[in-house]
């Protein structure tokens, strides 16, 4: 008998994702996804699939990372989490909708990760735009950073990056954080979890570029308002410049951008750190 236990069971709450059992799972079908490859340590998994991209790698890539350690988020703000303590997951497509509508896919990408954690683990969720998923106290659940990448020969691509807290516990978060686990109040498998949601992300991806990245017809638009947290909420936004507004978000445009109506006016926004404003 050996003296320490198979890697696999060493941390029966965190156990190491099994890359080629997914991979099997994932790609046995002959659908969107082309190769899923699980690494123990990166740096970012979405500048590495950026990298590969510029080489032109097709879409349907998926990269995971059991441990990133230089992972960004939105605002280039950094972003960590314990080995194996969540789902750090990159994705590449090459989108041929028209270039406005690619603002979606962030917001597409957060519905099917609200559908696959509602259907493994039950847990009700919300999304705060464009990047967040909430449990229903308003804590974090999972951050989304989508970024493209441009290519002479092939379609532009998109590399979707997300971060799932699994389980993370509340001294390994700020605040604002939660997990699965903190939420279940139970160990939470990642495996079922990551393979629900690139399906979810598969289906809805489909729909969305046979519609041309039309919101409305392929149903993602009725879809994500179901799901925002945002939409019909007082809001405070600091905007890329430094600068801030303060209004009622009132819808998301044609163009996945958000709609704040200000004492000033109207205003359309692609980019912003929103902040749920609750009335005393």
């Amino acid at each position: 008998m050996p003296d320490t236990p198979s890697p696999r069971w060493s941390d029966l709450e965190r156990p190491p994702l099994d890359g080629p059992a997914l991979s099997a799972a994932l790609t046995r079908d002959g659908g969107l996804w082309r190769s899923l490859e699980v690494v123990p340590e990166i740096g970012s998994t979405n500048a590495a699939l950026i990298a590969r991209a510029s080489a032109d790698e097709p879409e349907g890539l998926v990269l995971v990372a059991e441990h990133q350690v230089a992972g960004r988020g939105r605002l280039d703000r950094i972003w960590t989490s314990p080995p194996r303590a969540g789902l750090t997951v990159s994705f590449l497509l090459r989108p041929d909708v028209p270039a406005a509508r690619r603002g979606w896919l962030p917001l597409l990408t957060g519905v099917a990760l609200g559908e696959a954690v509602g259907e493994v683990t039950g847990v009700r969720a919300s999304l705060k735009w464009p990047n967040d998923l909430l449990a229903l106290d308003g804590r974090k659940l999972a951050g989304i950073l989508a970024e493209s990448s441009g290519s002479p020969t092939r379609p532009t691509a998109v590399v979707v990056g997300v971060g799932l807290n699994v389980s993370t516990t509340a001294d390994e978060l700020p605040g604002t954080g939660t997990s699965l686990s903190g939420v279940t109040g139970s160990t939470v498998d990642r495996a079922p979890v990551l393979l629900a949601f690139l399906r979810a992300v598969e289906r809805r991806y489909r729909r969305w570029t046979a519609a041309l990245g039309d919101p409305v017809s392929s149903g993602l638009a009725a879809d994500y308002l179901a799901w925002s947290s945002t939409v019909g909420t007082e809001v405070a936004v600091s905007l890329p410049d430094g600068s801030s507004l303060q209004g009622t978000a009132t819808a998301v445009d044609w163009d996945g951008r958000l709609v704040v109506d200000t004492a000033e006016g109207q205003v359309e926004l692609a980019a912003g750190d929103v902040r749920h404003v609750r009335r005393v």
